[in-house]
């Protein structure tokens, strides 16, 4: 996915919250062909998708990722794609995502080939790094170049909705494509349980009503609970504000948009504030509109600003999610600290 393709995901479709995750074994230390043995394999598997279904006959030896997401959920499940697919927002020069980066380092596999930054899928680059197995489960790959793919190895695609698959989905996905379900299970079970950790070590979330916003290049953005993001903040102990029910449009499951002049009206006890630089967070915040909003009068707002950080969060993958975990709860735990300060 090139920079313009993530960044219109990450404003229009979901974008989650939620360090290499401590629980994984380790992986393999090589990616070329990967020994996936040791999983609850029970191959043929027959996964359905948007564009029908795909049979995996044998454990696959050599996978490739594209889209967001899958190349993280192979690697936390210990199997080091062949290629993955170069991230602009949020990756580094070499297109890496550092929740990936530090995985493999903390493992000692080497770097999967990058393919090329580009729009549609690089058939020709994919088709070279000779795949037995093509995960594309949050991706916006259409029929044409979903039949593409499948030419070159069997494809799995997103359940229903391009760029909407649930990160909780996209592993178990990803998990059964591999012959790695016990394993998909666990992880999300130690992932769920470090959530809950969270919550209980920050009680002052638990019922506080939470806004999430981004203002981008003159777009005023609102997510809805459906939004993983939200979501995740759900799982935290807080509740969705009101008031993004009562303005919601139908724009799209995830999100909506507000003109500034309404902004006052999207009450909550915490706003939620992302941007990419703090320029853009400090400029939205002392802006005309925004000082009309509660939240940020009395500065119960939690900033979260960064390529890396947001793209952690937009939506989280199986090794993201928990990579800025603790910066993020504390984000919320101070803006709701400023709500009890004020009641």
């Amino acid at each position: 996915m090139n920079s313009r393709t993530l960044s219109r995901v990450l404003v229009a479709v979901p974008l989650a919250l939620t360090l290499g995750l401590a629980a994984c074994s380790s992986g393999d230390d090589s990616t070329g062909d990967t020994d996936n043995g040791g999983g609850d394999a029970g191959f043929p598997v027959t996964i359905p998708h948007a564009f029908g279904e795909t049979t995996i006959d044998d454990t696959p030896t050599r996978v490739v990722a594209w889209g967001w997401g899958s190349a993280d959920a192979a690697i936390a499940l210990d199997v080091v794609p062949v290629a993955i697919p170069f991230q602009s927002y949020g990756g580094d020069a070499n297109g890496v995502l550092p929740w990936i980066a530090e995985k493999l380092d903390e493992t000692g596999a080497e770097v999967p080939t990058v393919l090329p930054d580009a729009q549609e899928p690089p058939f020709d680059e994919i088709a070279a790094a000779e795949p037995d197995l093509i995960l594309a489960v949050y991706s916006g790959i259409d029929q044409e170049q979903f039949d593409l793919l499948n030419k070159i190895a069997p494809t799995v695609a997103y359940p229903d909705e391009a760029w909407a698959t649930p990160w909780r989905d996209l592993i178990t996905t990803v998990g059964t494509a591999l012959g790695k379900s016990a394993e998909a299970q666990a992880l999300l079970d130690d992932i769920d349980a470090q959530i809950a950790t969270k919550a209980q070590e920050n009680p002052q979330l638990a019922g506080k009503s939470v806004a999430m916003v981004w203002d981008s290049a003159g777009t005023f953005y609102v997510y809805k609970e459906a939004d993983p993001r939200v979501e995740f903040a759900l799982d935290l102990g807080m509740t969705g504000a009101q008031s993004v029910n009562d303005l919601g449009t139908d724009e799209s499951t995830f999100y909506f948009t507000m003109s500034y002049e309404q902004l006052d009206q999207l009450t909550s006890d915490v706003l939620v504030s992302f941007a990419t630089t703090q320029e853009e967070q400090d400029a939205f915040l002392a802006s005309p509109a925004a000082q009309t909003m509660p939240q940020v009068q009395s500065g119960a707002v939690a900033s979260l600003v960064g390529a890396e950080f947001i793209a952690s969060v937009s939506p989280p993958t199986a090794l993201s999610v928990t990579w800025g975990l603790d910066e993020y709860v504390a984000a919320l735990a101070a803006a709701a600290e400023k709500v009890d300060a004020t009641s």
